[in-house]
């Protein structure tokens, strides 16, 4: 290990305390995963070089990246193109800081390429380098290493979830989870019978094996039907049939089924939309083994098939309003199980798909006079992009035909209250009124499908920055109830027209650049000033929408039919208009957010506390604030992406 001056590569001394650099790496990623020798064999090959205060250390014009930066002691700060300070007053929130024990630039060395923003030392800094031969080297020689520097943010979010992890599994005894495969997931055999087997031959199969489920195949052993406990009740005993009846006369025929290459979420999934407790494992056709419920959720006290069950079996809002803390018990399971934030996402929001079209049932039923106009209920916002947390509000509407001899006025006259009731009831459900009134009850957001065709068009042709800003909501729709039909020709119309419309896409682009990630100087985060929310972030404002809002203009720019952020993305990438690898690390970016609003609403709910999306950054552990800045720094990058395709 060298001492040399940052301006001369020529002067350098050996140093002699390897054995405290040695010590102070291995308390930072990705050292602390590598073995001592290994670390000291690293530490023997950095130069340390002292910074004085706003000194450059890289720019955008020193050409390719060439050294990994370690920062020992002092603060880094980032931000401004070549020929422009890091150091100013950040009024644009462009610049971030890097502390001890933070490496840069990572990602700038493993393309070598040069960075791309100013890097200056904010005070005194002193940092450990190591040149690139042995940078590559080392990625070498280390999975570790290679793993972090390849994947930074994914590393850092799989330690922060193992923490979490353990921390639930506490509270709830036992471990699982959904995100192995079936394959993985199977644990014997399955049992199996012909379809001329006797009812009698197959329970006494099922009574050796100790299953309350048997599978009927054929000779190739592709599952034909499926049988039970609960088809020996409905079907045999009931109807008083014989014993020795044939399989095929009462299985439930065609039974769904899975490659074993599918995830254990998958068929959670699957399971609670179909409300079944079994799905069969297949491998090309071939059956090898069943999975239940039981299987998928061996701790759950609250098990999703039955949750669902139940909601569509309420026969009263009242009923329905009592399953909330069942959603928030199901979702402290899954984090337990280690199912990804996405997947936790996915399964709230079709729990609240499945309450609302129950709530639009029961609503239809109790009115008298019911309109004989079918409607669609459709979801905009988060619940459109089945991106739901425990924290949400109404955002609604209904698009419907209108029927020959009358008017849309007519139309929604009629509907109005039927849906001034649905909202009222899923408000006592949990879900509270909209505050901006995007609700199906309000006129404006009841409307023909000629009328959103209108509605759409002035917003694309005619709109302000302003007017767009307040309607970005309404281009992430989705039917929940109703024929969907119209839902999606109103799609591929609308795609087709903000492709072409440049203008639209601009001004879009430019609203996308808003809401900038609260990257500061001070303690690293841009936090509120002032009133309640003092020393907070919003993580759904500064954290979640710049995600959401540039996978939206991707979308609409690109005719890309989604509307899921991370299925935006993804398709962009297919599409090669984003680089895979940058989704890669938009996608941890953005997930790991979105978990650290699902914990924070789980503290809160345990508190007693309203729930909501703010955060004290002081209040987090080491490893949170850390991974927090690494993802909004993700969300940087996207904004940065936008920027320059739109040159703003």
């Amino acid at each position: 290990m060298t001492r040399r001056s940052p301006d001369t590569s020529e002067r350098s001394e050996p140093l002699d305390d390897v054995a405290s650099v040695v010590d102070f790496l291995r308390r930072h990623p990705p050292f602390d995963r590598m073995g001592r020798e290994s670390v000291q064999d690293v530490a023997m090959r950095l130069e340390w070089v002292h910074y004085s205060r706003g000194t450059r250390i890289v720019t955008p014009d020193s050409g390719p990246a060439s050294r990994l930066f370690i920062i020992h002691r002092g603060r880094v700060r980032g931000g401004g193109a070549a020929g422009q300070s890091a150091t100013g007053d950040d009024r644009s929130g462009d610049s971030w800081e890097l502390l001890p024990g933070e490496c840069f630039p990572v990602g700038a060395l493993l393309s070598r390429r040069p960075v791309r923003t100013v890097h200056e030392a904010a005070e005194d800094t002193d940092c450990l380098e190591l040149e690139w031969s042995d940078f590559n080297t080392l990625l070498e020689q280390s999975t570790v290493f290679n793993e972090f520097c390849s994947h930074r943010l994914s590393t850092l979010l799989n330690s922060m979830k193992r923490e979490v992890q353990a921390d639930a599994l506490r509270g709830l005894g036992g471990d699982t989870s959904l995100n192995i495969t079936l394959g993985d997931r199977l644990r014997r055999p399955p049992v199996t019978c012909r379809a001329d087997t006797a009812v009698h031959e197959a329970l006494q199969a099922m009574q050796d094996n100790h299953v309350g489920s048997i599978v009927v195949t054929d000779e190739r052993q592709q599952p034909l039907g499926v049988f039970t406990l609960r088809d020996l009740l409905t079907r045999v005993s009931l109807p008083g049939l014989d014993l020795g009846t044939r399989m095929d006369a009462v299985m439930t025929p065609s039974p769904i089924c899975l490659p074993r290459s599918s995830f254990a979420f998958e068929a959670a999934m699957v399971m609670a939309q179909h409300a079944i407790h079994h799905v069969c494992v297949v491998d090309r056709g071939r059956l090898v083994g069943v999975i239940s419920e039981r299987d998928l959720f061996s701790m759950q006290r609250v098990g999703l098939v039955n949750l669902s069950k139940t909601i569509a079996r309420a026969d009263s809002i009242e009923a329905l309003s009592q399953l909330r803390p069942d959603v928030h018990q199901l979702v402290d399971q899954m984090i337990a199980q280690g199912v990804r934030v996405g997947q936790i996402t996915q399964i709230i929001t079709m729990i609240n798909d499945q309450i609302t079209r129950r709530v639009i049932e029961i609503c239809m039923q109790a009115t008298a006079d019911l309109p004989e106009i079918p409607f669609t209920w459709i979801a905009f916002g988060s619940e459109a992009r089945r991106e739901q947390t425990l924290k949400t509000d109404q955002d609604n509407g209904v698009i419907f035909r209108t029927p020959a001899e009358t008017t849309p006025a007519a139309v929604r006259e009629a509907l109005t209250p039927m849906l001034r009731r649905i909202n009222e009831a899923l408000d006592a459900c949990g879900y509270p009124l909209c505050p901006g009134n995007i609700m199906a009850s309000n006129p404006d957001c009841c409307l023909s499908f000629e009328e959103w065709q209108g509605r759409f068009t002035r917003w694309i042709d005619q709109g302000t920055p302003e007017h767009l800003l307040q309607a970005s909501i309404f281009f992430d729709f989705r039917a929940i109830d109703g024929a969907p039909d119209d839902v999606e020709q109103l799609r591929y119309w609308l795609l087709d027209r903000t492709a072409r419309n440049s203008r639209f896409r601009r001004q879009m682009a430019a609203n996308a650049l808003q809401l900038r990630p609260p990257l500061g100087l001070f303690r690293s985060f841009r936090t509120s000033s002032r009133g309640e929310y003092r020393n907070t972030l919003n993580l759904k404002l500064n954290g979640v929408t710049p995600f959401v809002d540039a996978a939206r203009l991707l979308a609409l720019a690109h005719r890309l039919p989604a509307t899921n952020t991370m299925d935006r993305l993804r398709m962009a990438a297919d599409a090669r208009v984003v680089d895979p690898g940058d989704v890669d690390a938009w996608s941890d970016a953005y997930d790991y957010i979105q978990m650290l609003r699902m914990r924070k609403n789980q503290e809160q709910r345990a508190a007693g506390e309203p729930l909501s999306n703010r955060v004290d950054p002081d209040e987090l552990n080491d490893l949170d604030r850390r991974i927090l800045k690494e993802a909004f720094r993700e969300a940087r990058t996207l904004q940065n992406k936008i920027e320059t395709d739109y040159q703003l």
